[in-house]
């Protein structure tokens, strides 16, 4: 039925370090139908080869090209609007290496700032707030990596980068300019260029509504989803026959084994 399948990582593969029982089977017997797969993360708190690697030591074989995260599309979204932007970032050490990687220079003096790069942050401070709000009230623009309020670990939730987005907009009395993780455009164009394949053919997968489903169903992508992340039967109940619901539901990964059938 799908040529290409697009996974969620955090939630629908794995959470935390423990794989989702039948992750590595289901994946594992795709590829082996001949199928394409990606896997997308909005974290940008460790590179591509951060999360190949982590598929890989769960049992899940997985080169670098084969995950998507928001890191990838950031740096790709700023080498081609602004290449020789000066950056700051709210965001974590391999967020920043991969930035410096693709030439930008890496400030915080305010009045040298082009671009304020928010993403999730779990060192985010008053001395970053403040930094962020004077670089954007002298004129730079601001952009952030993904919308998560949320991100999912074992045993519950943590605070995800729309906290940070939500800090510097009430300081600077600026929204965010472009946000360009899920559900951004941004990010399922970057994904359908490395399938090589059209939205019709894909069936994209993953724990949330507001993320995963919707930035399926506005590109025309089928969707699914998986109760094994921050979404529940209850809030499926309140979306039914709405434009939000997702064409499969799924307990877990392990039932996209019947897609294949």
């Amino acid at each position: 039925m799908f040529k290409g399948f697009i996974f969620d990582l955090d939630g629908t593969v794995y959470v935390g370090d423990q794989l989702i029982p039948d992750a590595d089977r289901v994946i594992q017997l795709i590829r082996e139908r001949g199928r394409k797969v990606v896997f997308l993360s909005n974290k940008p708190i460790q590179t591509r080869e951060d999360y190949a690697s982590k598929l890989t030591r769960l049992g899940i074989p997985t080169p670098p090209d084969e995950v998507i995260n928001s890191t990838f599309v950031m740096t790709n979204y700023l080498k081609k609007i602004a290449p020789q932007a000066r950056l700051f970032v709210v965001g974590e050490p391999p967020f920043i290496e991969e930035l410096k990687r693709a030439g930008f220079q890496i400030t915080d003096v305010p009045k040298e700032i082009d671009y304020v790069v928010v993403a999730f942050d779990r060192t985010f401070d008053y001395g970053k707030l403040n930094i962020a709000f004077q670089a954007i009230k002298s004129g730079a623009h601001f952009v952030a990596t993904n919308p998560d309020r949320t991100c999912p670990v074992v045993g519950g939730e943590i605070p995800d980068c729309a906290g940070m987005i939500a800090a510097i907009e009430a300081v600077a009395e600026k929204k965010v300019e472009v946000i360009v993780g899920k559900p951004s455009p941004l990010m399922i164009q970057t994904v359908l260029d490395v399938l090589g394949l059209r939205p019709e053919d894909c069936i994209l997968i993953g724990d949330r509504i507001e993320t995963d489903i919707r930035m399926g169903r506005e590109a025309g992508i089928a969707t699914g989803i998986v109760l094994t992340g921050v979404t529940d039967e209850e809030a499926l109940k309140k979306i039914k026959h709405t434009p939000s619901q997702p064409d499969f539901v799924f307990q877990s990964i392990a039932d996209v084994e019947s897609l294949l059938i």
